[in-house]
């Protein structure tokens, strides 16, 4: 595999490097500041022709290959820039599980970065079993093209400034957990919601809330494909939300070694030379999933791969940041808090062991 910059690709590079200069100290790049402007990242990017570049042109993007996002995400962790705002997985699931109409009505301000958006997928007592979620929409009896929404949501992102929604709710009750779920585009702005933050132990307070839903109401015409489909949306946007080959995380972990290498006095320790193999490992793997997404192959359960190797490299780039540094410096430290959560979020380890036992390697069928 040859992994060099076409010229096009290469005059794209030395594009988005000069705009990335210009954009120096603009922009936080970690804690409550990165977060409150966070949106305004967004349409920076999208404004220079950085963010959306492998999205269908009709929706606002610019229909390259998923190359370009890998660039992007390359380079800005090159020039120390905040990342790059992390969407392809609503796009994904609404692109591939929503009608025209709800694309066409959705998807432009998505990718624009005009209108916010958060997911409601996790509860307090569904976590990695999601089908376990007891969040309900039932259809107002006096008025059936709404659905009335009962439930609360946690560890959703940008939920204090979000616009919309995608909430996963039971909309059958009698049926297997799996089954009987649906989901819906609901607006954050409206009575029967309420969002309180989740301070984390980083200090950020602006990252995760959770959603109380109390009555909210959604119309019939913002459910995302066929009642009962919202499990297949969920798969399709979780098994999307952890290939690192769209996330960039590979380019983040290795310029936190490198930054991590020029602080330490002396011999390296063993956890920051184990985390410099580590990173590379992922960057190589990273490449090679790209160039199978580039041949038109997808992986389904085989995310579950990826989503454990994005957990030992970032826990292991953790480790690194504590031994080098201790908690002398608050944002690298902090870096080694945040990587405690990479084993629980978008399904803990646990869970993604089981389904590559049970979906890859076909054991206790």
């Amino acid at each position: 595999m040859d992994f060099r910059d076409s010229p096009e690709e290469a005059a794209f590079r030395d594009g988005l490097r000069g705009w990335l200069t210009e954009q120096k100290g603009r922009f936080p790049t970690s804690g409550d500041e990165y977060w409150a402007k966070a949106g305004e990242w967004h349409r920076a990017l999208y404004a220079a022709g950085f963010f959306g570049t492998s999205w269908p042109e009709e929706y606002g993007g610019q229909d390259l290959p998923a190359v370009y996002d890998v660039i992007v995400d390359e380079e800005i962790a090159k020039a120390g820039a905040p990342a790059r705002p992390s969407l392809g997985y609503l796009v994904v699931g609404l692109s591939h599980h929503g009608d025209e109409a709800l694309a066409k009505r959705f998807l432009p301000g998505m990718i624009n970065g005009t209108e916010r958006w958060c997911q409601g997928f996790s509860e307090p007592g569904a976590g990695s079993d999601l089908a376990s979620l007891t969040t309900t929409a039932v259809k107002d009896g006096s008025n059936p093209d709404e659905y009335v929404i009962h439930g609360h949501k946690i560890w959703t992102s940008y939920s204090d400034v979000a616009d919309w929604c995608l909430v996963l709710a039971r909309t059958e009750k009698d049926v297997p957990k799996h089954k009987g779920i649906s989901a819906f585009i609901v607006s954050m702005h409206q009575a029967g919601i309420e969002q309180r933050p989740l301070k984390m132990i980083s200090g950020v307070t602006k990252e995760f809330g959770q959603v109380e839903f109390d009555g909210a109401r959604v119309s019939a015409d913002n459910m995302v494909g066929a009642p009962g489909d919202g499990w297949k949306l969920a798969m399709t946007v979780v098994s999307h939300e952890r290939e690192p080959s769209t996330l960039g995380f590979s380019a983040r972990y290795g310029k936190l070694v490198r930054q991590l290498a020029s602080r330490v006095e002396g011999p390296a320790p063993d956890e920051l030379s184990w985390a410099w193999v580590q990173t590379e490992m992922l960057r190589l793997h990273v490449r090679r999933r790209l160039s199978e997404q580039l041949d038109g192959i997808t992986h389904g359960p085989q995310g579950s791969l990826d989503k454990l190797l994005m957990t030992w490299v970032e826990q292991s780039v953790g480790h690194a940041a504590l031994a080098s540094v201790g908690t002398r410096d608050p944002e690298l430290f902090g870096a080694y808090m945040y990587s405690r959560a990479q084993s629980v979020m978008g399904g803990t380890s646990q869970i993604q062991k089981n389904i590559i036992a049970q979906r890859i390697l076909g054991l206790g069928a």
